[in-house]
This record gives C-alpha cells, sequence and structure tokens, in this order.
C-alpha cells in the first residue's frame, strides 16, 4: 500500500512494507529476523535492542516511558530503542547488533548411556525380482512373503513410483524398509539396509536433536540449537499470548519449530554422511504447550484453567504432513503427557530415570523455564509443573545471559574482604589466578544461583533476600542502586556485571516455585523428606547441587544423594525409539501418575511464600574477621 512504510533490517537484509503503528519487533517477526525477545514484548528484558541512525530516529516514535524504565534499570547505549515499544512512523533502516541476535547455547542436552534393548519399529528387509518380469507391486509383496516370512503387507502411497527405478538401478535387487511387519514405507536399490531414526527435545529455550543408529542404537550426531520460538516470548505463558493474539499465531510458531528442527536434521545427516531419506522414525517430546505446537493442535485450552489438553494419549504423525526432512512416510511419535503441565517430556524423563521403581522416595525434576516435576514412593506416583520462569535460564537477570562462553558460571566470595573469584565457561582457570585473561560476557543461571549462596554466606544479603546496604562500608562492590543496593561482581567500565535487587527477587520466586512443586507433591504423598533427587536439563545438570539444596531450591535431601542426569526426556525419547514395548509401558505410566495442578491448588501459594526466604543455616554477617550466625538484632541496613 502506498502509505505504508518500508523497514530494512541489517545485517540480515530482510526487508518489508508495514502500516503506521506498527512496532519494530512486530516487522521483525513477520520478516523471520534474528532479534531476541524474552518477555513477549513487553519492554522488561530489553533483549530485544535496535539501533537507529540519529539520521532517522524521528521515523521511530518518541522514547517512551517504558524505555525510560528499562533505561534507568540497566542504561542502554546510544541509539539504542526497544523494538517492542518503538513505533514505525516512516521508512527506517534497522540495525539489530550481534549481542540482541537470537543464539546457539554453547552448552548441550547430552544423553547418558543407557541400556536399551533393541526392538524397533522398522526393519529392512533385502530381496531379488526377476527382471524380465513386470515390476508391479504385487511380485514385491511377495518376495517378501516368501523370503522373510511376512503376512498382509501394504504399500505406502509413494513407494510404488520407486520400485521400478530402484530395480533397475540394483540389477534386480532391492531393499525393502518394513514397519510394524506389515508396512512397505521404501525401497533402495540393491543392499541398502541402513536404518536411523530422529529424537527431539523441544523445550521452551532449547532444541536437542540426536540422530540415532537404530541397528545399534548408536548416537552418531548429537546437536542443539536455541529455540526459535523464544522471540515471541521466552516462555510458554508469552508464547499462548502471542497464540491467542494473533489470528495465524499457532501456525508461526510451529512453522519456526519446524524450520529449525529440519535445519538441525540436516546438519546431523551431513555430519553423519546419510541420506535424509535414511531417517525412518522419529521420536518427538515436550512439555504440553510445545507438543501441541509441534504438531499444530489447538494449545488455546491450556492458557486458562481448568487447562485441558487437545489430546492425552499419544501423538502419531507422518513426516510429510509436518515437512520434516526425513522419509516422508517416517513416523513421528509423541509420548502421552501426564497432564495439562506435564508433558511427553516428562512421560520420557520416567522412562529414562524410572523413580517409581523401588521403595525409596524418589524426586525427578527437569528444571528449564516450566519446570516439570515428579514424585514417588515405588507405589504412587504424582507428577506436577510449576512455573519457575526463565531466571534460572539467565532471562530476567540485569547482566544474565544463556551458558555460553564468556559466561559467569561458579562463584566464590571471600568472607572477609568480600572480593569475588569466578569461573567463567570456556576457561579452565578462575579469575584470580594469572592465567586468566577471558573476556566476561554475563553471568548464567549456575553462576546467580552461587553467587546468591555466597552473598548470603557471607553476611551480604538477609533471609528475605535484601542486599545489605551496610556491607557497602566494608567493600566497594556493594554499591547504591537506586533506593536499593547492588553487588559488583566484575569491573569492566559502563557494562559492569553486577547482581542487583531485581536480580535477586527474580530468582527467589523461580526457586520458591520449584519448591512449593515438589513441597505439593510430598504434601500429598505424606512424606517430609526424599531420599533420592534426580535433576534433569541442561540447568539442572550444571547447578552444584549443595548450592541448589542451600538456596532452597530444593526439598530436605542428602547432597551425595541428588543427581544431575543430563538430557533425561532425550534419553527416554531415545529408549521408545528403540524399544516398542517401552512404548506400552509409557501408556501405562500415564494411566497410574496422579496429576496435580499447581495453579488450582491453595496450598501451592503457601509452600510458595514460604520458599521464598534464603534459608538460616546459610545467612551471616562478617564481624572482626570472623564469620558468625546473624542475630535477630543485627543492624538491617538499607533496603
Amino acid at each position: 500500500m502506498p502509505d505504508d512504510r518500508l523497514v530494512i533490517f541489517s545485517p540480515a537484509g530482510r526487508r518489508g512494507r508495514f502500516a503506521a503503528g506498527k512496532t519494530v519487533r512486530d516487522a521483525a517477526l513477520a520478516l523471520g529476523v534474528d532479534l531476541d525477545s524474552v518477555c513477549g514484548g513487553v519492554g522488561l528484558c530489553g533483549r530485544c535492542q535496535i539501533n537507529v541512525d540519529s539520521s532517522q530516529a524521528q521515523r521511530l516514535s518518541p522514547w517512551n516511558e517504558v524505555e525510560e524504565r528499562y533505561h534507568t534499570r540497566r542504561p542502554m547505549r546510544p541509539g539504542h530503542r526497544l523494538a517492542c515499544q518503538a513505533v514505525i512512523e516512516g521508512d527506517v533502516t534497522v540495525s539489530v547488533p550481534p549481542e540482541f541476535q537470537v543464539h546457539r547455547p554453547v552448552v548441550r542436552k547430552e544423553s547418558l548411556y543407557r541400556d536399551i534393548t533393541l526392538d524397533c519399529d522398522v526393519r529392512a528387509c533385502f530381496v531379488t525380482m526377476p527382471a524380465t518380469k513386470p515390476h508391479d507391486a504385487d511380485r514385491l509383496v511377495r518376495a517378501l512373503q516368501d523370503k522373510w516370512g511376512l503376512g498382509e503387507l501394504t504399500i505406502d502411497a509413494d513407494t510404488p513410483l520407486r520400485l521400478s527405478p530402484a530395480l533397475d538401478e540394483g540389477d534386480g535387487s532391492l531393499t525393502a524398509i518394513v514397519r510394524k511387519e506389515h508396512e512397505i514405507i521404501d525401497v533402495r536399490p540393491g543392499f541398502a539396509p541402513d536404518l536411523y531414526g530422529v529424537t527431539a527435545d523441544i523445550g521452551s529455550t532449547t532444541l536437542a536433536l540426536q540422530l540415532v543408529d537404530m541397528a545399534s542404537g548408536d548416537v552418531v550426531a548429537s546437536l542443539g540449537a536455541v529455540n526459535p520460538q523464544i522471540r515471541f516470548g521466552d516462555d510458554i505463558m508469552s508464547r499462548l499470548s502471542f497464540l491467542l493474539a494473533h489470528k495465524d499465531g499457532g501456525a508461526q510458531l510451529t512453522s519456526a519449530v519446524h524450520h529449525a528442527l529440519n535445519a538441525l536434521i540436516l546438519q546431523a545427516t551431513q555430519h553423519a554422511a546419510i541420506d535424509p531419506r535414511c531417517i525412518c522414525e522419529a521420536v518427538v517430546v515436550g512439555n504440553p504447550v510445545m507438543h501441541h505446537l509441534f504438531f499444530g493442535l489447538d494449545a488455546a485450552g491450556l492458557a486458562t484453567a481448568p487447562f485441558s489438553l487437545a489430546t492425552e494419549g499419544p501423538v502419531v504423525r507422518r513426516a510429510a504432513d509436518l515437512g520434516l526432512t526425513m522419509l516422508p512416510a517416517a513416523e513421528i511419535y509423541a509420548p502421552p503427557a501426564f497432564g495439562a503441565h506435564v508433558g511427553a517430556d516428562a512421560a520420557a524423563a520416567v522412562l529414562a530415570e524410572a523413580p517409581h521403581r523401588g521403595g525409596a522416595v524418589r524426586l525427578l525434576i527437569d528444571v528449564g523455564t516450566n519446570a516439570e516435576i515428579v514424585l514417588s514412593d515405588g507405589r504412587r506416583v504424582l507428577a506436577a509443573s510449576s512455573p519457575t520462569g526463565p531466571a534460572f535460564e539467565g532471562a530476567q537477570i540485569s547482566s544474565g545471559q544463556r551458558a555460553a562462553p564468556g559466561a559467569i558460571e561458579r562463584v566464590r566470595i571471600d568472607p572477609l574482604t568480600l572480593e569475588p573469584r569466578f569461573k567463567v565457561i570456556g576457561c579452565d582457570v578462575w579469575s584470580d589466578d594469572s592465567g586468566f585473561n577471558t573476556a566476561v560476557t554475563g553471568i548464567c543461571g549456575s553462576g546467580i544461583v552461587e553467587a546468591l549462596v555466597e552473598m548470603a554466606r557471607t553476611g551480604i544479603l538477609r533471609a528475605d533476600g535484601s542486599i545489605l546496604g551496610e556491607a557497602a562500608q566494608r567493600t566497594s562492590r556493594v554499591v547504591a542502586d537506586g533506593p536499593v543496593w547492588a553487588y559488583i561482581m566484575h569491573r569492566q567500565g559502563e557494562r559492569d556485571i553486577r547482581i542487583t535487587q531485581q536480580d535477586v527477587r527474580a530468582i527467589q520466586l523461580a526457586k520458591a516455585a520449584l519448591q512449593a512443586g515438589a513441597r505439593l507433591l510430598m504434601d500429598r504423598l505424606g512424606c517430609a523428606a526424599v531420599d533420592e533427587i534426580y535433576l534433569a536439563g541442561g540447568f539442572g545438570s550444571q547447578i552444584d547441587p549443595s548450592y541448589a539444596l542451600d538456596l532452597g531450591m530444593l526439598p530436605p535431601c542428602r547432597v551425595e544423594n541428588v543427581h544431575g542426569v543430563g538430557n533425561a526426556a532425550g534419553v527416554g525419547a531415545r529408549i521408545a525409539l528403540l524399544n516398542q514395548q517401552s512404548r506400552a509401558e509409557l501408556l501405562q505410566l500415564a494411566a497410574r501418575v496422579e496429576k496435580i495442578e499447581t495453579a488450582l491448588e491453595p496450598d501451592f501459594q503457601h509452600h510458595f511464600v514460604n520458599a521464598m526466604t534464603i534459608p538460616a543455616a546459610v545467612i551471616a554477617t562478617i564481624g572482626q574477621g570472623r564469620t558468625r550466625r546473624r542475630g535477630r538484632n543485627a543492624p538491617r541496613g538499607r533496603t
């Protein structure tokens, strides 16, 4: 339209015309521009910053109150705007700085080794057929029945078209790929028995894909990527809000994850030097929202009470129907969900770690943007989810970032001087070692957890999470931050890495939600403590268990019985890929699980409030060169 404004994005080179009144973020989403966003476009995260040349500044709406509020908290560079707040008023060229583009994380969700009995759904059957006779499907069926003892067979619609070329190229021999002993899904020239499968763990933040040799069960390629849906909102509720607010919101979210998964499949097959058509089956796991969006199911019922699934059972689709880059007839399977907020990923994690086997009380937690929690004493199995939010992933933290090179991941604070030392991802030495020369870019989830515990141990934090202003008398690292205080972890000019009061609150909210969800299940089971805790997912595997316990993220448990178990959902997905009987076990588990909706439970709020504080056991003050417990009459400082 003549009245539309031309918007050009650099360095992506994407351009399009948009009506005046649209935000720059709206335009970026429409054009598929790689622009980060973790708050769903409400101006909280500051991740959608863009840059506009001063000569074109007037072609966007004036700086608004939301931007001013964010700028007051964390100053933006000159020329930077929040794309979610900047409204298009004229033709404009917008630059997206590298640090505000969505990048692939370094930490991959690595599956641990598990013994799996191979019992695959597909098999390769080699046959020869005389070239002097017509090459029809009936003759192939008879050859397979005669040589392989198969019964009634059907043929996928696309397979007959490949039959004659395969026989010609194979000099009268071919390999038929047969599923469930009764369906021919592909033919290949000559002897070509390679069978591969894919598992995909679709997390709110991260996609983890494995290419699996179905003959050996070996993982031949393991790749990860940021879930591109993150540009529509960092957590599941913001993505549901996007879906409800846009007529084609669901289609956009589905298309984004399909495109990213296809890119990973292509990388994996190139790494393994195989044809993508060799992928004959896939298992996909994820929380209910990710699951529904992947399969194109209606996810609107998950947005509000009573929180209903479009389907509770397993989902099976053909790869061709989803547009996935593999054998078109490949079957895409997702396990049944345990509940409206405890999905196929939790089911797969239970399959892998088996907390329900034996008589011990075991707690399995997949720590992510939305934590999924399963508790069992061997007789009963209870499951719930808890809205921890993205703080453990580094979002909602002033200097936060995802786990990547340069991110602080380990923290220690001297109890006398209050000086910090830390380790960053990608560097083997601590910051106070002579060989440390690594650029520090931010702090990730495990780092912020350790920082808070260390601040509590050294008297910088009170039990209620307030940063103590009195500590400023002992160190220049505690500084005023408006009406409250902040702790400077690393000085680097205008972009210090610091822990603010708001950062502390974000982690308190996240850890309280996690603890409250676990406590709710423990109440239902009638136990005061657990024997073992399994922490799954990328963050759960990276965090130091002792710090997680000290911060009050977890219920009481011996520290040696807290285990990081890697990508348990991915392990369970591989079991479901390679062993058909495990799928029957998943159905039985889903029927057995007692589902608890935390949003509908009054006791959840009670546990949540109680879990907000920092445990008294780690709170201390510093005085006269020694560490002592805080007394109830100790000075409270500025708050």
